[in-house]
């Protein structure tokens, strides 16, 4: 048993709560964040590097015996999300230095990403079905805060949505959870995952698999129910769009997967075979809205949509390539959204509008911004050998395999959908003539947002030209998805 996977959750609260103690004192605030994420993301790193030598991580609090106690699991698909969620945070605290405004910063910003970040990470790690929900709650308290700091209308508007819309989510997600519990009669997911196989009533776990997906989906924004997302996202400030896009689906997504991998394999006739149309229908709603709209912000919110359905369809597949695909995708997606929010924020700045009909011009004045630009639409839609092309890959080769033949050929149609709707960006904002006077803009503010974003770029050309180092802890990540006895003995044993 180690206790060593707690730090990535525990490092970021235990700054979070000592940065409440003061503020209004903003250097102390930025310092604090920015050191507290720097140590849990070495701590993530040697957690990566000790599920890769030693196997999964397992500890139950109290040291009770499993499956009376909370478990707590790091395995490669955990660790890697934990590290990935870090490392963004890390760099939108970075951003929003210069980008979110002394008076946001001055009312419990930070410590409301670092709470964020406390709640994503325990998500990705518990080992407890009840225990997810309770993380869950604890990262959207702090996007509460985050969604309405400011004041804005906007914001006020779009948060009464967002909030209702989690607190219905919450409420089935413990309805589902007290469900499963009356047939299984326990909540650690190892446990679920071998007695549901001793359950003679496969039609009620059946149930309690839409159950679930109905509630994830909610929250990971999948066909029909992304209705919510759009305009919630859209609202508040860059960098808090950012962390949002970035990380609050992609906990929808985890839990998806896990889930639907771990011990809702008994009828994948029919629990699979939905969630693979309702990916497709995923994808569809979101190549329509990220054409359809002409604000920057809205384009790349209706690609997360994208995004969303293409892992969940890797996911649907069940086969060693399509999971590690999934993987694969999943974290060049959180990767690569943060990235492009970010330079969509700096275009946003520049030149005081989000609305494309209202830009022109800017490669003249601002170069450098128009290729890193494009070097991360081209890694958006898996241009080769950027980020985006390896995690798709698998997944189409993962569909042939499954013979899905015409999904996966949906998933390659839809890379020339994405590519399309970033380029319009790239085309309206950065070619053309000015459209009009360009925002005043301190340098010194504008080297801040740029170089966390010229760095967060370069990590995604990295992680797509160097997937041969990345590709042996992607294969230990699709492994454990696609074989979950790997999981259960892991902590059975303990």
């Amino acid at each position: 048993m180690s206790n060593f996977l707690l730090l990535p959750i525990i490092i970021p609260f235990f700054f979070g709560m000592l940065l409440m103690f003061a503020p209004k004192n903003i250097r102390f605030q930025r310092t604090g964040a920015m050191a507290g994420l720097s140590i849990a993301v070495v701590a993530a790193i040697f957690l990566v590097f000790k599920v890769k030598n030693e196997g999964p991580q397992v500890v139950t609090f109290g040291d009770w015996p499993v499956p009376f106690g909370i478990t707590m699991v790091s395995d490669m698909v955990s660790a890697l999300l934990v590290l990935t969620s870090v490392i963004l945070a890390f760099f939108t605290v970075w951003y929003s230095i210069a980008a979110i405004g002394k008076e946001r910063e001055s009312f419990f910003y930070y410590p409301g990403i670092l709470f964020m970040v406390t709640g994503v990470n325990g998500a990705f790690t518990t080992g407890d079905i009840f225990n997810l929900f309770v993380f869950f709650e604890v990262l959207l308290m702090s996007s509460y805060l985050l969604i309405v700091l400011g004041g804005e209308k906007a914001q006020l508007r779009e948060s009464i949505k967002y909030i209702l819309v989690n607190v219905i989510s919450s409420a089935l997600f413990v309805i589902t959870v007290a469900y499963l519990y009356s047939v299984v009669g326990t909540l650690n997911m190892a446990d679920i995952s071998v007695k549901i196989a001793d359950i003679q009533q496969p039609g009620i776990i059946t149930v309690i698999a839409v159950l679930f997906l109905i509630v994830f989906g909610l929250k990971a924004a999948i066909f029909p129910l992304f209705f919510w997302l759009p305009s919630s996202y859209a609202a508040p400030p860059i960098p808090v769009l950012a962390l949002f896009g970035a990380l609050l689906t992609k906990v929808g997504v985890y839990a998806i997967t896990r889930t639907y991998t771990l011990f809702f394999v008994h009828d994948m006739g029919f629990t699979h075979e939905l969630l693979m149309i309702l990916s497709v229908l995923t994808i569809l709603a979101g190549c329509i809205g990220a054409l359809a709209y002409f604000d920057v912000k809205k384009i790349i919110i209706y690609n997360i949509i994208i995004a969303v359905g293409v892992i969940l369809f890797g996911v649907s597949q069940m086969n060693d390539n399509s999971l590690m695909g999934a993987m694969f995708y999943l974290i060049h997606d959180m990767l690569i959204k943060a990235a492009l929010f970010f330079l969509v924020g700096i275009i946003i700045a520049v030149t005081g509008t989000s609305d494309l009909r209202k830009m022109g011009g800017l490669m003249k004045t601002h170069p450098a911004l128009g290729w890193f630009y494009l070097i991360a639409a081209f890694g958006l839609a898996g241009i080769p050998p950027l980020s985006g092309f390896i995690g798709k890959l698998l997944i189409v080769r993962g569909g042939f395999e499954a013979g899905n033949l015409w999904g996966s050929l949906w998933i390659l149609l839809s890379s020339l959908v994405v590519l399309l709707s970033v380029i319009r960006i790239f085309i309206y904002a950065f070619w053309g003539k000015e459209k009009g006077p360009l925002q005043p803009m301190d340098k010194g503010y504008y080297r801040m947002m740029f170089i966390p974003t010229i760095i967060l770029v370069v990590l995604t050309v990295f992680y797509g030209v160097g997937s041969e180092w990345i590709t042996p802890f992607m294969q230990d990540a699709g492994n454990i998805l696609n074989n979950p006895s790997v999981y259960t003995d892991a902590v059975l044993k303990e």
